[in-house]
Formats: structure tokens, sequence, C-alpha cells
């Protein structure tokens, strides 16, 4: 299961204006084999909503997925960090059957130094363990490594999201450090938070390894 899920947000980089951050990153579909990559709208909410549901993923309670209840919420957060703080949050959908699965998200974007992080990433359980995932990171990383020409691209994890630890390390992803009572959560507790990157040098092999890993996937799903 890959909940890559980070609840911390970061302002533009000193000097940097938001209208530079949010041109940093513009909005862009990416396609797959197995999955698309759409930016997040109002309209995806009710199939979000369904997603969530489907492993009632909101239970897990070191990730900060929202239940159907509060998707609302959690949509509305997501562009608004889109508009004030130059995230690029996207849906996933699966190509295979056209449903909206989960989501991903582009954020703590750092122009200036041509950084960012991948996180908020959650899928329904039926799509788990499957090469979905596997495709999504890859087109993420290509975006940012090819396109955008980031530097470093960052995970961060609850130290307790043990399968988001493994399935970060799988990516190929270099354990950075742990950051200790790092945030405060909703109940009060503190969270240690595991953080991950690659750079642009190890791109290359962690991009191949990534395609084995997917062409496997697709091979034991037929």
């Amino acid at each position: 299961m890959c909940i890559c899920s980070s609840a911390s947000c970061s302002w533009p980089a000193r000097g940097a204006s938001v209208a530079t951050e949010v041109a940093f990153i513009e909005p862009v579909t990416l396609k797959g084999a197995i999955a698309t990559l759409e930016p997040l709208a109002v309209e995806h909410e009710a199939a979000l909503a369904r997603a969530a549901s489907d492993g009632e993923l909101w239970r897990l309670w070191y990730t900060s997925i929202a239940p159907p209840a509060r998707m609302h919420e959690y949509v509305a957060t997501a562009l608004d960090m889109r508009e004030r703080l130059g995230a690029m949050p996207f849906v996933a959908r699966e190509n295979a059957t056209g449903e909206i699965v989960g989501c991903t998200r582009y954020f703590n974007v750092d122009a200036a130094n041509r950084r960012l992080e991948i996180g908020y990433t959650w899928y329904a359980s039926r799509v788990q363990r499957t090469g979905l995932n596997t495709e999504c990171k890859l087109m993420l990383l290509g975006h940012a490594f090819d396109v955008l020409k980031c530097i470093a691209v960052e995970f961060r994890t609850h130290w307790f999201n043990h399968a988001s630890r493994a399935a970060i390390a799988r990516l190929g992803a270099k354990q950075d450090g742990v950051l200790r009572n790092h945030q405060l959560m909703p109940d009060g507790a503190r969270r240690d938070t595991v953080v991950f990157s690659i750079i642009d040098g190890e791109w290359p092999a962690v991009k191949q390894h990534l395609k084995f890993q997917l062409e496997r996937r697709i091979v034991q799903a037929q």
C-alpha cells in the first residue's frame, strides 16, 4: 500500500513571488498505459469520496486522507495550495475503467532552487499493489526531472507509515533523515517525519528501475 502523504507545506522561497512559483508548474495532464494524472478540480470531489471509501482509507491514523463527509474541505485545501503556494494537485484516473482511483500532488515547491515534493498520495484499495502507483510515480518524476529540470524531488511520510516508507524506498529514493517532533497532529500527537529524496544525477537509474518494475507488473497482470 502506498500512501506517501505529507501534511506539511512551505511558503515560497525567499525573494520568489507566488506568480513565479505558479509559472514553474503549469497545469498538465500526464497519460500512461495504466493511468492518467489530471489536474484536480472541484468536480472531482464525489469521485474522490468514492475512491477513499474503497478501504475506508481515512481510518489510517497516520495519514491525512479525508472521509467522504470532509472531501469538499480536502479538495478546497488542495486547490488553495495551488493558488497561493504554487502546488499542483492531481487526480489519478484508471485508464481501463475511466474511474478516478486516488490523488497525488506536487507541493513544497522551491522554484529558485528547482526542488519540489511529491506527496498527499493515496489510492483506492483495489488498485493498491498494482502497477498504477509505479506508473504515476514514473510520470511525476519524469515531468519533474525532464521537463521542470528539478535537481531534487523529495518524499516525506509518517514514521509509523511503514508501508509508505517501504514503497518510497522501492522507488529508488534514499532516506535523508528523520525530523523528530516535526508536526502536531490534529489529536495532539507529535509526528516524526521520515524524509527521502531522489536527485537529478540518480534519475536515469531510477527511471530504468521504475520502467522495469512497471513492465513486470503489467506482465504479471496479464
